[in-house]
């Protein structure tokens, strides 16, 4: 089931908070959590529209991997367990079984073909489907394991631990949650029983985050799917291609983030936040600070300081630890060596930013901004593209290497007399989308949710943006996952 679906908005989530609420109204609290983990496991194995294929022949999946995580874990931090060689041999068992089961869903086919090309072997294909959300919480779980080792979990039941990890809001695409800011909140007493606050924040929450999806990264993505189709691009088409997926990506996962915090909040669970204006970011360092910050934080606390993080005795080691921090990131995101090129490239960047910063030497904020900005850009192309081709078809473009013949402009629509491509692009949406997001951005505008007021101005904009947003997704012809269900 999609956020972004009919039945979710207005059969799923008023049936799953009415009985959750009132379960607990009637101090059933137990019966409660059973509640909430069955409909996130409804909600995890009913069809997603994606395709003919259905994902609840992975649900048995998801129930062994939280049975076997919560087993181990509690071994790990057993008493019985006090002697460290017995906790190390549990948490690299644990560790390895989690990462076999990405291993072979995510990337047994992508071995495969490699190993042809590599061999000139002809070696067939697995017929396997990526289980959805399954690089979200198998992380989830190792941090868990982790903690367990380290002795920073507490003894949770099994049904905490459980709704920890299928809690639907964040099970399939993030934010990737710490047990130590969930289990807790479901806990408290205060937080099991009703709240119109919370209600009206989450619920405006949902809508801004419905809002990014469905009219501004859905929209975008018309121009995104043109653009990395075709050859012959000219510099101004193959710019705005590139911003058009800039702001795509960013509407489309902040948006199922922001989805996903207003859904927490309307169960009084407040989820981690994952975005904090990262295009006005000026470095690729503070870029990774900003950008989808629980995957930055797990990768900081369970890859860079583990491996020895910025505290070596030789300055070498800490770039060596950057760029596996981020072939990982790469590698994390996707079976093709287009993500894995990304990440390095990010990894460079970080190195060179750290060298720089070296150097003492002060530019004007607005330069250090555009070059990050830039270069944001410019490495997007590689996350974007289904191979090296269709990348080079659009650096072709944004070097100017087709030309630089300008628009021409007729009412709303913004088109190029290109006779190879017969391309065009919707004006108001895509531009006026690019020029106001930079004016947010780069004025580090950021609305505070907790001084919400419901008034009737809130009502009348809230009506406004569900009816267009549910207008657009009643199309019969209506089909869009978020970008991140693919990792």
């Amino acid at each position: 089931m999609l956020f972004n679906s009919i039945q979710f908005i207005f059969l799923f989530v008023p049936i799953t908070l009415s009985v959750y609420f009132a379960l607990n109204r009637l101090r059933l609290l137990d019966m409660a959590k059973v509640w909430l983990i069955g409909a996130s496991l409804f909600f995890y194995a009913a069809p997603h529209f994606m395709g003919e294929f259905s994902y609840n022949n992975f649900l048995f999946l998801l129930l062994g991997s939280v049975a076997l995580n919560f087993s181990l874990g509690s071994a790990i931090s057993n008493s019985l367990y006090k002697r460290k060689i017995t906790k190390k041999a549990l948490l690299i068992f644990g560790i390895i079984i989690n990462l076999l089961s990405i291993g072979y869903f995510k990337y047994t086919n992508f071995f495969i073909e490699n190993i042809n090309n590599l061999l000139n072997t002809n070696y067939s294909l697995f017929n396997v489907v990526l289980p959805l959300g399954i690089s979200f919480f198998t992380f989830q779980q190792i941090a868990y394991l982790i903690d367990s080792y380290q002795g920073k979990t507490k003894e949770y039941d099994f049904l905490n631990y459980t709704l920890f990890v299928v809690f639907f809001p964040q099970l399939v695409a993030g934010p990737i949650v710490h047990h130590g800011e969930v289990i807790p909140q479901f806990q408290k007493l205060r937080n099991k029983f009703f709240n119109w606050k919370n209600l009206s924040e989450g619920f405006w929450l949902f809508l801004v985050g419905l809002f990014k999806k469905v009219v501004i990264a859905d929209t975008l993505s018309h121009s995104v799917n043109l653009g990395f189709g075709v050859e012959g691009l000219s510099f101004f088409e193959g710019w705005i291609v590139v911003l058009c997926y800039t702001f795509q990506i960013y509407y489309d996962f902040s948006g199922y983030t922001d989805m996903a915090l207003g859904l927490g909040k309307m169960f009084n669970i407040n989820l981690p936040e994952n975005f904090n204006n990262p295009y006005c970011s000026t470095s690729i360092q503070e870029f990774w600070r900003r950008w989808h910050m629980t995957l930055s934080r797990f990768l900081r606390d369970y890859i860079y300081f583990p491996l020895g993080g910025s505290k070596n005795k030789f300055e070498y080691r800490t770039y060596i630890n950057i760029m596996i921090v981020f072939s990982v990131c790469g590698l994390w995101h996707g079976a093709s060596w287009m993500f894995v090129l990304w990440g390095v490239i990010h990894g460079l960047g970080l190195c060179i930013n750290r060298l720089w910063q070296k150097t003492k030497i002060k530019i004007p904020e607005f330069i250090q901004w555009l070059i990050t900005f830039l270069f944001i850009n410019i490495t997007w192309v590689f996350f974007r593209a289904e191979n090296m081709q269709s990348a080079i078809n659009v650096f072709k473009a944004i070097f100017g290497f087709n030309g630089f013949y300008l628009p021409q402009f007729n009412k709303f629509i913004l088109f190029f007399e290109n006779p190879k491509i017969n391309f065009d692009f919707e004006l108001i949406p895509a531009l006026l989308t690019i020029l106001l997001t930079f004016v947010i951005f780069i004025g580090k505008y950021k609305p505070d949710i907790k001084l919400l007021t419901p008034n009737k101005i809130y009502i009348a904009i809230a009506a406004i943006i569900l009816f267009y947003s549910i207008l657009i997704i009643a199309n019969p012809t209506y089909a869009s996952p978020f970008l991140y269900f693919n990792f």
